[in-house]
């Protein structure tokens, strides 16, 4: 892409991501992630119904009556958004491709961050660790990020979201909100997912196109799988393939569903013509 129709395109979504990030999820993302450390506060003296395990022992020594210490949650998170860069993300049949859903969700949750002064990473993946922007804070770190989505080419088309959380894992020591953002066209992360949890706050983000949940009646066509490459020929007149193909989606969205549960992963999933702001919204709603 040249730079200045990259440029165009940066400046573009900077104007529609930080307008719904400033308007719009201000209040909800302050809610809905909030910092897990305790930090000191202040002391003052012991009131009746207080934790008498917060009692500052030095203090109350020095005026001879109880003082308590007292805490306050720390505020300032972490984020970091894990971005699924594999050849599948480069399907659309609708309006948009994947992965202009991806970039969009990604920039707004980016800017959501910077405005409540949070730092943001991002771990590009593929079957491989793409590429890994450090943490940081400002809305320069943040017009970086939106062009590298815009503009970066990976080495590898295939997917493993396994490896992405063990490396997300390992490379971020602080706990801190992680957003997996993938069309999750993966399985056997469940391992990852849970010892990321652990000690992260994970959530899942899934985009799907239409076309991937069932085939249209179109005749003889030829389909090409965007990871492996592999090329073949599908009748798609034939009813009980048609209806085949939607019961495979369908089982593969349940079993999905079941890994979040039992890793206690808060997940969401929309197509690539959905409102993602209104699926954004539901998400920090049920997390408030």
């Amino acid at each position: 892409m040249e730079t200045s129709e990259l440029l165009k395109k940066v400046r573009q979504i900077e104007i529609k991501t930080r307008g719904l990030s400033k308007n719009i999820f201000a209040g909800e993302y302050h809610s809905a992630f909030k910092g897990r450390g305790m930090t000191f506060s202040e002391v003052r003296e012991y009131q009746y119904g207080d934790d008498i395990r917060s009692i500052d022992w030095n203090v109350t020594a020095r005026f001879g009556h109880p003082y308590i210490k007292v805490f306050e949650e720390e505020r300032e998170l972490t984020v970091v958004l894990l971005i699924d860069v594999s050849g599948s993300r480069d399907f659309g049949t609708v309006s948009k491709f994947k992965k202009d859903i991806f970039t969009e969700i990604a920039a707004t949750l980016a800017f959501s961050t910077i405005q409540n002064n949070d730092k943001i990473g991002v771990i590009f993946f593929s079957d491989k660790i793409e590429k890994f922007i450090p943490p940081a804070k400002g809305k320069k770190h943040v017009l970086f990020i939106i062009r590298e989505l815009l503009n970066f080419t990976p080495q590898s088309n295939k997917t493993d979201i396994g490896n992405a959380l063990r490396y997300f894992t390992n490379a971020i020591k602080k706990s801190s909100t992680a957003f997996v953002i993938s069309d999750f066209m993966d399985s056997k992360f469940e391992k990852e997912l849970v010892i990321a949890n652990r000690k992260h706050d994970v959530v899942s983000l899934q985009v799907y196109d239409l076309r991937e949940t069932e085939l249209p009646d179109v005749g003889l066509v030829k389909l090409k799988d965007a990871e492996t490459g592999e090329r073949i020929w599908v009748d798609t007149s034939d009813k009980r393939l048609r209806t085949s193909y939607k019961h495979a989606w369908a089982e593969s969205q349940l079993a999905l569903q079941k890994v979040f549960t039992k890793s206690g992963v808060d997940f969401v999933s929309m197509s690539s013509a959905d409102d993602y702001v209104k699926t954004l919204m539901k998400l920090f709603k049920m997390r408030a």
